[in-house]
C-alpha cells in the first residue's frame, strides 16, 4: 500500500504574503479606476467651474481636513495594530469616534464664518458647513473601515470607494450643469459619502455596536492621542501652503495652486495610498520580526519608488505641456506651480511610507518631534516664498523644507528602528537616474517641439519605458511575492 503524500507545510509568512499581495492588488486596481475613471469628471469640473470656484471647495476642503485630521482621536489604527482580537475595543471605538466627530461638527458650524473670512472667501462659508457633516460620517465609519483594513478586505473597500466616488462625482457634474458653483462639489461630496457609510456597515466584519469600556478606552487614548497629535501637525504641515495662499492672496489663486496640488498628488494616490492600506497591518503581523521587518520595509521602498518617481519626473518636466492639454490655457498658472510640487511629491511617498511603519514599530513620540520641526521650518518659508515670489514660492518653500529638514529626520527615526540608511540609498539610487533621464529628455522634447499633446505622448512613452525596466530589475522580489514562496517577503 502506498503511504499518503504529506503536503510540505506552507512556509512562514505565505499566508500573509497571499493576503497582503491580494490585499495591495484590490488597492491598487482601486485606485488606479478612481482615478483615471474619474479623470475625465474631474477635468470637466474643472474648465466648468474655474479657478474661483475651485478655490472656494479648496477653503471648505481645508476646513474640513483640518477636523478629520484628528476627529476620532486616532484611536481607529488601534484595531489595525491590535495583536489581539479587535471585538473588545471596536464598541470602545464607536463612541469615542462618534461622540468626538458630533461635537467637531459643531465646533465647525459656528466658526466657518471666521475661517472662511480668514481665507479670504467669506461666501465659502455655507460650502464649509454643509462639508462639515463629513466629519460625523467618518466618525460613524471609522472601526468598520479599519476592520476592513485589518482582514485585508479590499476587494470591498475598493467596491465602497467606487461608488463613493462615481456618486459623488456624478451628483457634482449635475449640479455644476445646472450653475450650482462650489456648492455642487459639496453636495456630490455628501452624497458619495452617505452611500458609502450605508455600505461600510453593512460590510463590516464585526456588528456594529456601541459600548465604553473603561479600561479599553484608557488604552486606546494612550495609544491614539499621540497619533492624533501628529495627525494634526501632518494636516498643519500638509495645508499649510493652502492656508498661506489663500489667506495671502486670494481664492481664484488658490485655486490655481489646488489644481497644481492635485496633479503633483497623481502618484500619491495611484501607488502610495493603495499600499498604505495594506502595509500597516501586513507590517504589524511582523511585529515580533524586527529583521523581517526591516527587510520588508526596504523591499517595498525599492519597489514603490521604482513606479512613483518616473511619473513624478514626467509631471515635473512636462508640467506646461501637461496643464495645456488637460486642463485649457485658463489654467496655466498652475503650471509652474506643479514643477516643484511634483518634486515635492516624492518626499511625500517617502514620508507617507516612513510613517506607517514607524507607527507599527510604536515611535509615535519620534514623529510627533519629526512633525513639530517640519511645522516650525514650513512657515516661514511659505511666507517668505509667498511674499517674494507668490505662487512659485509657496511650492518652492514646500520642496526647500522637505529636503532639507523633514528628510533628515525621518532617516534619523528609521535608523534607530533598525533600518540601515544605505541599503535605502542603493535601493532609490536606480530610481534617482531614471527620473533623471526622464526630466532631461522631456525638457529637451518640449523645447525642440511646439505641439504640447505631442510632448505628453513622447514624454509618457518614455517614463512608462523607464518604469517597466526599474519593475524589472526588481522582478525577483515581485515574484516571490506573486508565488508567495518569500518568507522575508511577506510585507
Amino acid at each position: 500500500m502506498t503511504a499518503p503524500v504529506e503536503t510540505p507545510p506552507a512556509p512562514p509568512g505565505a499566508g500573509l504574503a497571499a493576503k497582503a499581495g491580494r490585499a495591495f492588488g484590490w488597492s491598487f486596481l482601486n485606485s488606479i479606476v478612481g482615478r483615471f475613471g474619474t479623470l475625465a469628471i474631474g477635468i470637466a469640473l474643472a474648465r466648468l467651474l474655474g479657478p474661483e470656484s475651485f478655490g472656494t471647495f479648496a477653503v471648505a476642503t481645508v476646513a474640513l481636513l483640518a477636523m478629520l485630521s484628528f476627529n476620532e482621536l486616532g484611536v481607529s489604527l488601534a484595531i489595525v495594530r491590535w495583536t489581539d482580537e479587535p471585538e473588545e475595543i471596536t464598541p470602545t471605538v464607536n463612541t469615542l469616534s462618534v461622540a468626538m466627530s458630533s461635537l467637531l461638527l459643531v465646533g465647525v458650524w459656528f466658526a466657518a464664518p471666521w475661517f472662511s473670512s480668514t481665507m479670504g472667501d467669506p461666501s465659502a462659508t455655507p460650502v464649509v458647513r454643509l462639508m462639515a457633516v463629513s466629519i460625523v460620517i467618518n466618525g460613524i465609519v471609522a472601526s468598520p473601515a479599519a476592520l476592513l483594513q485589518r482582514n485585508f478586505r479590499q476587494g470591498r473597500r475598493m467596491a465602497i470607494d467606487q461608488v463613493n466616488t462615481w456618486l459623488g462625482a456624478a451628483v457634482s457634474l449635475g449640479l455644476a450643469l445646472s450653475g450650482l458653483g462650489a456648492m455642487s462639489l459639496a453636495v456630490g461630496r455628501i452624497a458619495g459619502s452617505l452611500v458609502a457609510a450605508v455600505l461600510f456597515l453593512v460590510w463590516s466584519p464585526l456588528p456594529y455596536r456601541f459600548g465604553l469600556d473603561r479600561n479599553v478606552a484608557r488604552r486606546l487614548l494612550r495609544f491614539g492621542l499621540p497619533l492624533a497629535g501628529a495627525s494634526v501637525i501632518v494636516f498643519l504641515v500638509g495645508y499649510t501652503d493652502q492656508l498661506v495662499v489663500g489667506s495671502r492672496l486670494n481664492a481664484a489663486l488658490l485655486g490655481f495652486y489646488v489644481l497644481a496640488f492635485n496633479l503633483s498628488s497623481w502618484p500619491v494616490s495611484i501607488f502610495s495610498q493603495p499600499l498604505r492600506s495594506v502595509a500597516p497591518a501586513a507590517f504589524a503581523r511582523l511585529q515580533g520580526q524586527p529583521d523581517k521587518m526591516n527587510h520588508a520595509f526596504r523591499s517595498v521602498f525599492g519597489i514603490l519608488f521604482a513606479v512613483t518617481i518616473p511619473t513624478c519626473a514626467l509631471l515635473a518636466a512636462a508640467a506646461i505641456p501637461v496643464v495645456r492639454v488637460v486642463y485649457g490655457e485658463r489654467w496655466l498658472p498652475s503650471a509652474v506651480v506643479l514643477h516643484w510640487l511634483a518634486a515635492a511629491a516624492i518626499a511625500r511617498i517617502f514620508f507617507e511610507l516612513s510613517y506607517d511603519y514607524l507607527v507599527v514599530r510604536t515611535a509615535t513620540r519620534g514623529i510627533l518631534v519629526v512633525q513639530v520641526l517640519w511645522l516650525i521650518a514650513l512657515p516661514p518659508a511659505l511666507l517668505v516664498g509667498v511674499h517674494f515670489f507668490g505662487l512659485v514660492g509657496a511650492a518652492a518653500g514646500q520642496l526647500l523644507v522637505s529636503a532639507c529638514v523633514v528628510v533628515p529626520a525621518y532617516c534619523v527615526l528609521l535608523r534607530r528602528a533598525g533600518v540601515r540608511l544605505s541599503g535605502l540609498a542603493r535601493e532609490f539610487a536606480p530610481s534617482a537616474l531614471g527620473g533623471g533621464v526622464i526630466v532631461g529628455f522631456t525638457s529637451l522634447i518640449a523645447y525642440l517641439v511646439s505641439n504640447p499633446l505631442t510632448v505628453c505622448v513622447v514624454a509618457g512613452l518614455l517614463a512608462g519605458v523607464v518604469a517597466a525596466v526599474l519593475i524589472f530589475l526588481r522582478r525577483g522580489e515581485l515574484a516571490a511575492i506573486r508565488s508567495h514562496r518569500g518568507e522575508e517577503v511577506a510585507a
